[in-house]
């Protein structure tokens, strides 16, 4: 039986997401903001909470997990550059490494830059990637802990995933995103033709996510830093992929 997701809100604007096994019927939830919402979810939806696969150790991914663990005594997995920093680890993972929730198995891929640590999973035969803050849609995340060439290889690492992957982020930024990236590749027919689908999606009260990583390939300027007439424009040409990307991040945090 295929893996099941459940997307909810936690806080202002982070998303909350469990995945679920129904042949062992393990369940995850990816970071963990507050307790509350996900509890919430998990009444909603009848699963029973056995992991909590951390990205990175900012707050408002991690302040449920102290109660969530004291709740459902489940097994916390965390970045093992940041362990330190987490409460009630269990598991610390890095590149390459597998975790299991039940029957389904996810590759952890280092994605450092928006923290020093920052991991993502990646569930290759559901085609299901949890990417933290490091990849939004239409974004990234500030590089807070890293530097720009650091975040633009993590980044690589993500667009290199299959292209129907869905991607699930840590955050409801995709509108705000497109605005900005507008400012910088107004002729992409494929951020237009997202900019559409957003506004829909919002006005019938839905989530923007998931998203694929085909489509976001086409319409994220974040994940073009290496395209010539991008990098044209920004009066960047022939400058290394990497510095592009700096330009575009640095005129985001200014937008």
């Amino acid at each position: 039986m295929p893996a099941e997701t459940y997307l909810f809100t936690c806080l202002t604007d982070n998303f909350g997401v469990l995945i679920h096994d129904p042949m062992s019927g393990a369940t995850a939830s990816i970071d963990a903001p507050e307790a509350a919402p996900v509890e919430a979810a998990l009444r909603k939806t009848g699963w029973r909470l056995t992991d909590i696969l951390v990205t990175h150790h900012h707050a408002d991914h991690t302040a449920g997990i102290g109660e969530l663990k004291a709740r459902h005594n489940c097994r916390v997995v965390a970045p093992r550059g940041e362990a330190r920093r987490i409460s009630h680890v269990d598991k610390a993972v890095g590149e390459g490494d597998t975790v299991n929730v039940g029957g389904l198995e996810s590759r952890v891929i280092e994605t450092p830059g928006h923290t020093a640590g920052h991991i993502s999973y990646f569930f290759p035969a559901e085609k299901i990637a949890f990417v933290g803050d490091t990849l939004f849609s239409i974004g990234c995340g500030r590089v807070i802990e890293g530097n720009a060439e650091t975040m633009w290889q993590s980044l690589l690492k993500l667009r290199g995933l299959p292209e129907d992957t869905r991607f699930y982020c840590g955050h409801e930024y995709t509108a705000a995103n497109i605005r900005f990236a507008k400012t910088i590749d107004s002729n992409n027919k494929a951020l237009a033709a997202r900019d559409e689908e957003v506004r829909r999606l919002l006005a019938s009260g839905k989530s923007t996510i998931p998203a694929t990583i085909g489509a976001e390939k086409a319409a994220n300027p974040f994940l073009r830093a290496d395209d010539a007439e991008l990098a044209k424009s920004l009066g960047l040409s022939g400058s290394p992929a990497w510095k592009v990307f700096a330009e575009i991040r640095e005129r985001k945090n200014r937008f």
